[in-house]
């Protein structure tokens, strides 16, 4: 493709988009990442399909607000260096987005070319292809603070939104902890989302990074039970509650008990501590040879159908109450489980589970009708007559979201919202992660509710700036 100065030609005209996947038959042969790795020719290919329009929707529908069009048209050029630049100040974690963000509902979705029907430009691929380049170079930097302050923070949670948090404020000098519940630091990134999307090494070497830059981490830490929010209070100087929201909602139906279903959590932990090298523990459930049916519309509920299918499951079923168009999971998502062959009963709501010789059998469930469409409400769900269908399973697993735990039992004083979310700033309709403690903060799904990883990412940055301007005022305080 001819480029001229420092602009390249445009390419969207002549050249497709192009997303490499390996083939289904393939992939569902082990965990690893479904993207084939692109070449550099091919991403400047596909990154100089960018337009570069006058108003960047791609940015503006980007939680983090990336410069996209910059950094893919210095990825268009060979200028990786700079365009790892360009990704890396505004974002964390440009790497895991990459590869995770649902791109056809953010970046990608809002691209020109998508909205005119050329294909947006690979997006997502491109920026993974960047940070990916940038650890394999030495060009991300280590974290090595200017200025080393005598402040510190508690971070609770090791997830995305405490890991972003992590990384800025240790750059800014402050000494971090972070405490996890988990043995191991990446919450969600490490042991929610399967490697067939994010392989463990991506979310390792982003730890070791802050390990080795001076962030220091607590795993086996149950806040309220190793230790108390107080004492955390007590410990440090400011204290970021992001500990996510992981308490799921269960299958309330008929006949179903203590061990006939599975949560969904528990079982991608499971298969991604395989994939860690971990033993096997007692009462892991595995899905070779089974009929597995996954309740739920969601990417969770996408992560465990393709799990499944990988574990050498005889059949997998999404059973969803929707239609395929309201389903809140990735597009992208469902193609990959379809091609995977994976079935969708769309339209089924789960209506009992049956059982035989003290096992389940199969689910019931109940042919559902939307609504007619009314402006401004989502359509509703009717059943449908005599409608009722049976779906054969012995692995009934549960992904119908989540919500939050007993965050009030952490200090009586922690505001709450009526949803058991906390309260903050950003709560009452303002900007700000403070809660009702002083000195205390959350991001992420702690205040958001279920979400995606880059929301916890972008309130995790902005927390920590907050984080920042908050010692920073209290240290001139004191010294006045």
């Amino acid at each position: 493709m001819q480029k001229t100065g420092s602009s390249p030609a445009k390419g969207f005209v002549v050249e497709p988009r192009r997303l490499p996947k390996a083939a289904a038959e393939k992939r569902v042969q082990d965990f690893g990442e479904i993207i084939v790795k692109p070449t550099t020719a091919n991403v400047e290919v596909q990154a100089g399909r960018c337009t570069s329009c006058g108003v960047p929707f791609c940015q503006d529908a980007c939680p983090l607000q990336n410069n996209i069009p910059d950094w893919l048209n210095l990825a268009s050029q060979d200028e990786m260096r700079e365009a790892w630049r360009a990704s890396s100040e505004t974002s964390t974690l440009p790497e895991i987005c990459g590869r995770i963000c649902p791109q056809d509902r953010l970046c990608e979705g809002a691209c020109t070319l998508n909205v005119s029907g050329w294909e947006a430009v690979t997006i997502g691929s491109v920026e993974a292809f960047i940070a990916d380049t940038a650890f394999d170079n030495g060009w991300v930097e280590p974290i090595r603070p200017l200025y080393e302050r005598g402040q510190s923070v508690g971070i609770v949670g090791a997830g995305p939104a405490g890991m972003a948090a992590a990384d800025r404020l240790r750059s800014a000098g402050y000494q971090v902890t972070v405490y996890d519940r988990h043995d191991r630091a990446g919450g969600l990134l490490m042991y929610g989302i399967p490697g067939f999307k994010l392989e463990k090494r991506i979310v390792q070497r982003r730890l070791d990074r802050l390990a080795e830059g001076g962030v220091t981490f607590v795993t086996g830490c149950e806040v309220g039970k190793d230790v108390s929010l107080e004492e955390l209070r007590e410990r440090h100087d400011a204290v970021l509650l992001a500990m996510g929201v992981y308490n799921a909602r269960a299958l309330s139906v008929p006949g179903a008990g203590p061990g006939d279903t599975l949560p969904a959590l528990d079982y991608l932990i499971q298969q991604n501590r395989r994939d860690l090298g971990d033993a096997e523990g007692e009462g892991w459930t595995h899905a070779k040879g089974r009929r597995v049916v996954v309740v739920g519309g969601g990417d969770t509920a996408m992560d465990c159908v393709r799990t499944a299918v990988r574990q050498g499951a005889e059949s997998v079923v999404c059973l969803y109450r929707r239609d395929k168009a309201n389903m809140p999971g990735s597009a992208r998502e469902v193609q990959n489980a379809e091609e995977e062959g994976v079935v969708f009963e769309w339209l089924g709501a789960p209506k009992a589970l049956m059982s035989r010789d003290g096992a389940v059998s199969a689910v019931r469930a109940a042919r559902m009708a939307l609504t007619e469409p009314e402006f401004g409400k989502r359509r509703e769900i009717i059943p449908v007559p005599g409608g009722d269908f049976d779906l054969s399973a012995d692995l009934v697993i549960e992904a119908l979201g989540f919500e939050p735990e007993a965050f009030g039992e952490h200090h009586p004083d922690l505001g709450l919202t009526e949803w058991g979310t906390i309260v903050t700033s950003q709560s009452i309709n303002t900007t700000g992660f403070a809660t009702s403690l002083p000195g205390v903060f959350a991001a992420g799904d702690a205040v958001r509710g279920a979400s995606l990883v880059v929301w916890a990412v972008r309130d995790g940055q902005d927390a920590a700036a907050e984080i920042d301007r908050y010692l920073r005022t209290r240290t001139e305080e004191q010294a006045a």
